[in-house]
């Protein structure tokens, strides 16, 4: 009995961990009042550190949706929305245990280990920058990371609040101290054409994709495609709306087919 009751605390005690990271609450977040210059903050130095004691469960569970944290971040690399936090949760605690600073480079993942540097890209305008990972979030909608004031800054997505990026795990050594030293500087320059889609299904045969297809139809009048993926274990139909113009309208479009009883889609960045 005793056993069991450690083993709820200790549960307790991460979850309430993860809401005191930036992404869970929902009260609206802002930049400094009066916004500082943040072009000499220096990218995260990648280093080996032990992990978080209270960062990293197995599983976790916001607002009903399960979350497994992942045994490494090695060979992690994926794209998705950028989002960022700041003011807001300035000084509070993140899921690593370590204090929110919105002006140090750092972000927030919902699965990778806690602590993971990542180098982060804007496929927008090529701008690069490398943090560390050592909160939890964001926790709205298809938001891939969230980063910091200082990081959203030099990428250049505080403007619109969101971007689309390209994200990789890197380990001590694996960067260059010349590149951490000039913070991965390059010229505001799209690194090639970027399409966002709204994924709302996956299938292993094209006629149930070719289904799913004309039952969108029927509801929407956006333009609709089935990207096929092959893969060793057969080929496989993904059915997209887009591309999409906004983050904010594959929000809502996401919105509007949830309440049409399509309940699995997500934003996918290629």
């Amino acid at each position: 009995m005793k056993n069991k009751t450690l083993k709820l605390f200790g549960l307790a005690c991460v979850y309430l961990t993860l809401l005191a990271c930036g992404s869970i609450v929902t009260k609206q977040d802002s930049a400094p009042r009066n916004a500082p210059d943040v072009s000499d903050v220096p990218n995260a130095i990648p280093r080996d550190e032990p992990r978080s004691k209270y960062g990293n469960p197995a599983h976790y569970e916001v607002f009903g949706k399960r979350y497994y944290t992942l045994n490494t971040s090695r060979g992690y690399h994926e794209k998705g929305i950028a989002s960022w936090y700041g003011e807001k949760f300035h000084g509070r605690r993140t899921s690593s245990g370590e204090t929110y600073d919105m002006y140090a480079m750092t972000a927030a993942h919902k699965t990778l280990p806690l602590p993971t540097y990542v180098e982060v890209i804007n496929l927008s305008n090529g701008r690069k920058v490398i943090v560390k990972v050592n909160d939890r979030g964001p926790f709205h909608g298809d938001r891939l990371i969230d980063l910091s004031y200082s990081a959203a800054t030099k990428l250049g997505v505080i403007g619109k609040g969101t971007g689309m990026v390209e994200i990789r795990a890197i380990t001590a050594g694996s960067v260059s101290t010349s590149q951490i030293v000039e913070e991965l500087k390059v010229p505001d320059v799209a690194s090639g054409p970027v399409g966002m889609y709204l994924q709302v299904g996956a299938f292993s045969t094209l006629a149930t994709a070719e289904q799913l297809k004309l039952k969108l139809q029927q509801q929407i009048g956006d333009a609709i495609l089935i990207s096929p993926l092959t893969k060793p274990s057969g080929n496989l139909y993904r059915v997209r709306v887009g591309p999409l113009a906004s983050v904010e309208y594959g929000d809502s479009l996401a919105s509007r087919l949830l309440d049409l009883g399509f309940g699995n889609t997500h934003i996918v960045v290629e």
